[in-house]
Protein backbone atom coordinates (compact mmCIF):
# COMPACT_ATOMS: atom_id res chain seq x y z
CA UNK A 1 0.00 0.00 0.00
CA UNK A 2 1.49 3.34 -1.06
CA UNK A 3 1.18 6.11 1.39
CA UNK A 4 1.19 9.89 -0.37
CA UNK A 5 1.74 12.71 1.90
CA UNK A 6 -1.92 14.59 2.52
CA UNK A 7 -2.72 18.28 1.54
CA UNK A 8 -2.36 20.39 4.51
CA UNK A 9 -1.76 19.39 8.02
CA UNK A 10 -2.20 15.95 9.65
CA UNK A 11 -4.00 16.29 13.15
CA UNK A 12 -3.53 13.53 15.90
CA UNK A 13 -5.97 13.05 18.01
CA UNK A 14 -6.05 10.23 21.57
CA UNK A 15 -9.21 8.94 22.06
CA UNK A 16 -10.42 6.63 24.65
CA UNK A 17 -13.32 5.02 26.84
CA UNK A 18 -14.71 2.71 28.84
CA UNK A 19 -16.00 0.82 26.03
CA UNK A 20 -16.62 0.55 22.57
CA UNK A 21 -18.39 -1.57 19.50
CA UNK A 22 -17.42 -1.33 16.21
CA UNK A 23 -19.66 -4.13 14.96
CA UNK A 24 -18.79 -6.33 12.05
CA UNK A 25 -21.41 -5.80 8.84
CA UNK A 26 -21.52 -10.12 8.69
CA UNK A 27 -22.20 -10.54 12.16
CA UNK A 28 -24.95 -7.84 12.33
CA UNK A 29 -27.80 -9.91 14.34
CA UNK A 30 -25.35 -10.05 17.58
CA UNK A 31 -23.02 -7.40 17.70
CA UNK A 32 -19.42 -7.98 17.42
CA UNK A 33 -16.89 -5.60 17.46
CA UNK A 34 -13.35 -5.35 14.91
CA UNK A 35 -10.73 -5.65 17.34
CA UNK A 36 -9.65 -1.58 16.68
CA UNK A 37 -11.53 1.46 15.54
CA UNK A 38 -12.87 1.77 11.63
CA UNK A 39 -12.11 4.78 10.02
CA UNK A 40 -15.94 5.56 9.76
CA UNK A 41 -15.76 5.57 13.65
CA UNK A 42 -12.56 7.89 14.07
CA UNK A 43 -14.05 10.16 11.14
CA UNK A 44 -16.88 10.93 12.94
CA UNK A 45 -14.94 11.92 16.48
CA UNK A 46 -13.16 14.52 13.92
CA UNK A 47 -16.75 15.48 12.65
CA UNK A 48 -17.76 15.59 16.32
CA UNK A 49 -14.72 18.35 16.68
CA UNK A 50 -15.46 20.37 13.95
CA UNK A 51 -16.89 20.27 10.28
CA UNK A 52 -17.07 23.77 7.92
CA UNK A 53 -20.19 23.86 5.77
CA UNK A 54 -20.94 25.44 2.75
CA UNK A 55 -23.34 28.77 3.21
CA UNK A 56 -24.55 28.43 0.05
CA UNK A 57 -25.78 24.27 0.16
CA UNK A 58 -25.38 23.92 4.05
CA UNK A 59 -23.55 20.55 2.74
CA UNK A 60 -20.13 20.14 4.18
CA UNK A 61 -17.32 22.22 2.54
CA UNK A 62 -14.84 19.37 3.26
CA UNK A 63 -14.21 15.59 5.33
CA UNK A 64 -12.34 14.18 6.97
CA UNK A 65 -9.61 11.69 6.02
CA UNK A 66 -8.31 8.96 8.56
CA UNK A 67 -4.83 7.44 7.45
CA UNK A 68 -3.45 5.75 10.30
CA UNK A 69 -4.70 4.07 13.68
CA UNK A 70 -2.79 3.14 16.49
CA UNK A 71 -3.59 0.40 19.20
CA UNK A 72 -2.45 1.92 22.47
CA UNK A 73 -4.15 -0.19 24.94
CA UNK A 74 -4.16 -4.38 24.15
CA UNK A 75 -7.29 -5.71 22.78
CA UNK A 76 -9.85 -6.82 25.18
CA UNK A 77 -13.90 -7.83 24.41
CA UNK A 78 -16.50 -8.32 27.19
CA UNK A 79 -19.60 -9.45 26.95
CA UNK A 80 -22.57 -7.36 27.08
CA UNK A 81 -26.56 -7.71 27.59
CA UNK A 82 -28.28 -4.85 25.24
CA UNK A 83 -31.68 -3.19 24.66
CA UNK A 84 -32.32 -2.15 21.82
CA UNK A 85 -35.67 -0.47 20.30
CA UNK A 86 -36.93 -2.82 17.15
CA UNK A 87 -39.09 0.29 15.02
CA UNK A 88 -38.51 4.20 15.50
CA UNK A 89 -40.59 7.46 15.17
CA UNK A 90 -41.28 8.54 11.19
CA UNK A 91 -41.38 12.74 10.87
CA UNK A 92 -44.45 12.29 8.63
CA UNK A 93 -46.09 10.53 11.74
CA UNK A 94 -44.71 13.20 14.29
CA UNK A 95 -46.55 15.95 11.63
CA UNK A 96 -49.90 14.03 11.67
CA UNK A 97 -50.03 13.69 15.65
CA UNK A 98 -49.04 17.39 15.71
CA UNK A 99 -52.12 18.27 13.68
CA UNK A 100 -54.35 15.78 15.27
CA UNK A 101 -53.42 14.57 18.57
CA UNK A 102 -55.82 12.22 18.47
CA UNK A 103 -53.74 10.22 16.06
CA UNK A 104 -50.99 9.33 18.17
CA UNK A 105 -49.77 5.79 18.35
CA UNK A 106 -46.97 5.40 21.17
CA UNK A 107 -44.50 3.33 20.57
CA UNK A 108 -43.98 0.87 23.76
CA UNK A 109 -41.22 -0.63 24.80
CA UNK A 110 -42.90 -3.76 26.41
CA UNK A 111 -46.04 -3.63 24.87
CA UNK A 112 -48.39 -6.87 24.59
CA UNK A 113 -51.15 -7.81 22.40
CA UNK A 114 -53.81 -6.99 24.22
CA UNK A 115 -52.44 -2.94 23.98
CA UNK A 116 -51.76 -2.52 20.72
CA UNK A 117 -53.05 -5.40 18.93
CA UNK A 118 -49.25 -6.85 18.03
CA UNK A 119 -47.46 -9.73 19.57
CA UNK A 120 -43.62 -7.89 19.25
CA UNK A 121 -42.65 -5.93 21.59
CA UNK A 122 -40.82 -2.47 20.89
CA UNK A 123 -37.33 -3.15 21.92
CA UNK A 124 -35.01 -6.79 22.10
CA UNK A 125 -32.20 -8.22 23.95
CA UNK A 126 -28.92 -8.43 21.95
CA UNK A 127 -25.20 -9.77 22.66
CA UNK A 128 -22.80 -7.76 21.88
CA UNK A 129 -19.31 -8.43 21.79
CA UNK A 130 -17.76 -4.90 23.00
CA UNK A 131 -14.32 -3.93 23.45
CA UNK A 132 -13.22 -3.09 26.85
CA UNK A 133 -11.37 0.27 27.81
CA UNK A 134 -10.38 0.69 24.27
CA UNK A 135 -7.36 3.60 23.48
CA UNK A 136 -6.41 4.74 20.01
CA UNK A 137 -4.45 7.33 18.39
CA UNK A 138 -5.66 8.67 15.28
CA UNK A 139 -4.31 10.54 12.46
CA UNK A 140 -6.56 12.46 9.69
CA UNK A 141 -6.46 15.22 7.63
CA UNK A 142 -9.01 17.60 5.56
CA UNK A 143 -10.55 16.83 2.44
CA UNK A 144 -11.49 19.96 0.56
CA UNK A 145 -14.36 19.10 -2.01
CA UNK A 146 -12.88 22.32 -3.78
CA UNK A 147 -9.73 23.26 -2.98
CA UNK A 148 -9.49 26.85 -1.31
CA UNK A 149 -6.16 28.13 0.46
CA UNK A 150 -8.31 30.11 3.17
CA UNK A 151 -11.11 27.91 3.60
CA UNK A 152 -8.31 25.32 4.25
CA UNK A 153 -6.24 27.82 6.80
CA UNK A 154 -9.93 28.49 8.52
CA UNK A 155 -10.67 24.86 8.84
CA UNK A 156 -7.39 23.89 9.96
CA UNK A 157 -7.07 26.78 12.55
CA UNK A 158 -10.65 26.00 14.16
CA UNK A 159 -10.26 22.60 14.80
CA UNK A 160 -6.89 22.87 16.23
CA UNK A 161 -8.50 25.34 18.86
CA UNK A 162 -11.45 23.68 19.33
CA UNK A 163 -9.62 20.60 20.08
CA UNK A 164 -7.29 21.86 21.89
CA UNK A 165 -9.73 23.27 24.43
CA UNK A 166 -11.66 20.11 24.45
CA UNK A 167 -14.62 21.42 22.72
CA UNK A 168 -17.33 19.62 20.30
CA UNK A 169 -20.34 20.08 18.45
CA UNK A 170 -21.50 16.81 20.25
CA UNK A 171 -20.18 14.04 22.21
CA UNK A 172 -18.26 12.14 20.44
CA UNK A 173 -18.35 8.28 20.87
CA UNK A 174 -16.80 4.38 20.10
CA UNK A 175 -18.95 3.01 17.63
CA UNK A 176 -22.32 3.24 19.64
CA UNK A 177 -23.62 6.44 20.99
CA UNK A 178 -23.74 5.17 24.72
CA UNK A 179 -20.19 4.62 24.73
CA UNK A 180 -18.92 7.70 24.68
CA UNK A 181 -15.25 8.49 24.14
CA UNK A 182 -12.72 11.27 25.67
CA UNK A 183 -10.15 12.93 23.51
CA UNK A 184 -7.02 15.18 23.45
CA UNK A 185 -5.27 16.33 20.62
CA UNK A 186 -1.56 15.16 20.51
CA UNK A 187 0.59 18.48 20.10
CA UNK A 188 4.22 16.59 19.79
CA UNK A 189 6.16 13.62 19.21
CA UNK A 190 4.23 11.20 20.90
CA UNK A 191 6.31 9.15 23.29
CA UNK A 192 3.55 5.77 24.05
CA UNK A 193 4.16 3.87 20.95
CA UNK A 194 1.26 1.27 19.70
CA UNK A 195 1.15 -2.20 21.63
CA UNK A 196 2.35 -5.05 19.82
CA UNK A 197 -0.68 -6.49 17.91
CA UNK A 198 -0.45 -8.06 14.95
CA UNK A 199 -3.70 -9.51 13.23
CA UNK A 200 -5.06 -10.08 9.88
CA UNK A 201 -8.42 -8.33 9.94
CA UNK A 202 -9.90 -8.61 6.77
CA UNK A 203 -12.37 -6.97 4.72
CA UNK A 204 -13.28 -3.86 7.22
CA UNK A 205 -15.85 -1.32 6.74
CA UNK A 206 -14.57 1.83 5.21
CA UNK A 207 -17.42 4.35 5.37
CA UNK A 208 -21.31 4.17 5.12
CA UNK A 209 -21.41 7.36 2.52
CA UNK A 210 -20.34 8.41 -0.37
CA UNK A 211 -17.11 10.56 0.65
CA UNK A 212 -16.24 11.84 -3.27
CA UNK A 213 -18.74 14.50 -2.57
CA UNK A 214 -20.68 16.47 -0.47
CA UNK A 215 -23.04 14.61 1.31
CA UNK A 216 -26.78 14.82 2.69
CA UNK A 217 -28.94 13.74 5.13
CA UNK A 218 -31.08 12.14 2.71
CA UNK A 219 -28.36 10.43 0.86
CA UNK A 220 -28.32 6.31 0.56
CA UNK A 221 -25.38 4.06 2.30
CA UNK A 222 -22.93 4.11 0.22
CA UNK A 223 -20.63 1.25 1.70
CA UNK A 224 -17.21 0.90 0.80
CA UNK A 225 -14.30 -2.00 2.41
CA UNK A 226 -10.71 -2.75 2.19
CA UNK A 227 -8.32 -5.08 3.43
CA UNK A 228 -7.59 -4.48 7.01
CA UNK A 229 -4.19 -5.42 8.64
CA UNK A 230 -2.73 -4.51 12.20
CA UNK A 231 0.70 -4.56 11.89
CA UNK A 232 2.80 -3.47 15.36
CA UNK A 233 -0.41 -2.24 16.56
CA UNK A 234 -0.68 0.16 13.88
CA UNK A 235 -3.77 0.27 11.44
CA UNK A 236 -2.48 1.81 7.98
CA UNK A 237 -5.94 3.23 5.93
CA UNK A 238 -5.47 3.79 1.99
CA UNK A 239 -7.11 7.04 0.81
CA UNK A 240 -10.53 6.74 0.04
CA UNK A 241 -10.17 7.40 -3.69
CA UNK A 242 -7.51 4.49 -4.04
CA UNK A 243 -7.97 1.67 -5.58
CA UNK A 244 -7.61 -0.29 -2.20
CA UNK A 245 -10.70 1.10 -1.34
CA UNK A 246 -14.08 -0.78 -2.77
CA UNK A 247 -16.79 1.09 -3.53
CA UNK A 248 -20.44 0.38 -5.26
CA UNK A 249 -20.01 -0.44 -8.84
CA UNK A 250 -16.23 -1.44 -8.60
CA UNK A 251 -15.21 2.47 -8.74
Amino acid sequence: MTQHPPPGRTFVLEVWGDYGCFTRPELKVERMSYPVMTPSAARNIFDAIYLEFDPQTRRPAHRWEIRRIEILEPVRYVALMRNEVKEKISEPSVKKWMKDPSQLVPILADATKDEVGTDTKGRTQRQTMALKSPHYRISGHAVLFEEDGALRQKIERSFERRARRGQCIFQPYLGCREFAAAFELVAEQPVVPPIPHDEEVGWMLYDVFDLSRPGSRNDAPHISLFQANIRGGVLEVPPYHSADVRKPGGH
